[in-house]
């Protein structure tokens, strides 16, 4: 299942029964820290803005957390065991109306987007561009404000660099180095 631009989350929050544990960010501490986690058993629904089975079976699901921001949650191929709720990107502001979720041959980018009003058609204050791979125990994040938000993730050759980009304008990611800076091409 790949994750599409605009779909409503039609009111999808996951909460989970307390604080939600917190992880670490590429985006110098932008994702929190601390905190109590309740973690979901296998008869526990657990419900997402956006799921994604990857090519090993493992599947990968991430929502905004009212009051956390975006939460990223996985579980291993065949099991019905989720992670505990790693808080990915932390915000307080409101939720746009969609997340994008994407395998590249293992590794994971997400496009979340922040902003008042921006549910009722505003354009995001907050733009997310977030990576894990791996175990996906480690995410990378970067933070693009007064920004339309990115509209898509492509690998540049292999799972090891991605683009991010909307229109003329483009973040690189890297395993080796992480995120890049914004940049604007012009064409």
């Amino acid at each position: 299942m790949r994750g599409g631009r605009p779909r409503a989350l039609a009111g999808v929050v996951l909460l989970l029964g307390g604080a939600v544990a917190c992880g670490p960010s590429g985006a110098g501490g932008e994702a929190g820290a601390g905190g109590a986690s309740s973690t979901p058993s296998a008869t526990t629904s657990v419900r997402f803005g956006e799921e994604i089975e990857l090519s090993d079976g493992r599947h990968v699901g991430v929502s905004y957390a009212a009051g956390s921001g975006l939460v990223e949650q996985h579980r291993d191929a065949g099991t019905d065991e989720w992670s505990k709720p790693r808080v990915v990107y932390r915000t307080m502001a409101d939720a746009c109306q969609s997340i994008t979720l994407e395998e590249f041959d293992g590794t994971v980018a997400v496009i979340a987007d922040w902003g008042y009003y921006c549910a009722d058609g505003e354009p995001p204050e907050e733009s997310i561009a977030a990576v894990g791979t791996g175990d996906l125990s480690r995410w990378d994040a970067k933070l693009t404000k007064a920004f339309d938000g990115w509209e898509k993730a492509t690998a540049e050759g292999d799972s090891r660099h991605l683009r991010f980009t909307n229109g003329s304008t483009r973040l690189r990611w890297s395993r080796a180095e992480g995120f890049g800076q914004v940049e604007e091409t012009y064409r």
